[in-house]
């Protein structure tokens, strides 16, 4: 794709970088060690996912930008399984599976989408994505994020203090949020009992952002009906795990959004295109803030 599309930009290979002095930008999952030593000119790391929990600041110069990976594919994909998730619990799908499985056939009650609340906990370029996509099924949508948004038909939330409360408004909660000091354990067994009885939860984003023994416990209860789970702490989960074979939990092995190579290099070349031009690049993280 460089080749094509950038063939001014000299392109390398890990290991295989040549001059290192004459790196300017890299695109990593994590950074190699001593990256200030062994790139000494480096002036952008692009994460190669949406996250950037994975990057230790510390070790990135001051003077180095860090960008996210927002390109289509990763958003795509997210907004299809965080769809999928939303209309399975909605149309009550794991109960008919084990239904099936016990050979009992029984309808369950049908409730409209516009009578089901959807929240979504993070709201940037992947939340957004997702509650736009869940709008066109007629859900009533609810934000929250810890700064201050405003999304055409979404009634959202900001800021810790607010948290309880959007929790109290959901059926169907979605966790999209960065994993930060801030984030991690949000969601502990008191803001899984702020969930209404009943409600259920669908975790994309990072597995530490959930106690998963207050989520079994809160499964285990009933005051949580189903958990979808595309993360957890530690992965892979231990084979022994309980969440492996908990009758109340889907997991899946963190697939829920993968970057594609070919759309992700488009928006490399693009953003450095914008960096050569001396324009802002998109999707910087704010290292304050730890996305």
């Amino acid at each position: 794709m460089f080749a094509q599309l950038a063939p001014d930009v000299e392109f390398r290979t890990w290991p295989d970088v040549g001059d290192a002095d004459r790196v300017e930008y890299l695109v990593a999952w994590t950074p190699p060690p001593d990256l200030a030593a062994r790139f000494p000119n480096l002036r952008v790391a692009f994460s190669t996912g949406a996250g950037v929990d994975q990057f230790d600041f510390a070790a990135v110069p001051p003077h180095v930008l860090l960008a996210r990976m927002v390109e289509p594919g990763i958003v795509d994909g997210m907004v299809e399984y965080a769809t999928l998730a939303v209309l399975a619990l909605h149309r009550r799908w794991p109960q008919y599976v084990r239904q099936q499985r016990e050979g009992r056939w029984a309808d369950l009650p049908y409730v409209p989408a516009h009578a089901r609340r959807v929240g979504v906990m993070g709201l940037g370029a992947l939340g957004r994505a997702v509650l736009a996509r869940l709008g066109t099924f007629g859900f009533e949508r609810i934000g929250w994020s810890r700064s201050a948004h405003a999304i055409d038909g979404v009634e959202c939330h900001a800021g810790l203090e607010a948290l309880d409360g959007f929790l109290a408004r959901l059926d169907i909660l979605v966790c999209l949020l960065p994993l930060t000091p801030e984030t991690r354990g949000i969601l502990d067994a008191r803001r899984l009992a702020a969930l209404p009885r009943g409600a259920s939860l669908v975790n994309v984003a990072r597995g530490p952002h959930v106690d998963a023994a207050a989520l079994l416990d809160a499964l285990d209860r009933g005051h949580l009906e189903e958990a979808i789970l595309d993360v957890t702490d530690p992965e892979p989960l231990p084979g022994d795990h309980p969440l492996w074979r908990h009758p109340r939990v889907l997991l899946t092995p963190h697939v829920a959004s993968v970057t594609q190579p070919g759309t992700a290099a488009r928006t490399v070349i693009e953003q450095i295109r914008r960096h050569r031009r001396g324009e802002p690049l998109r999707d910087v993280v704010d290292r304050t803030r730890g996305y």
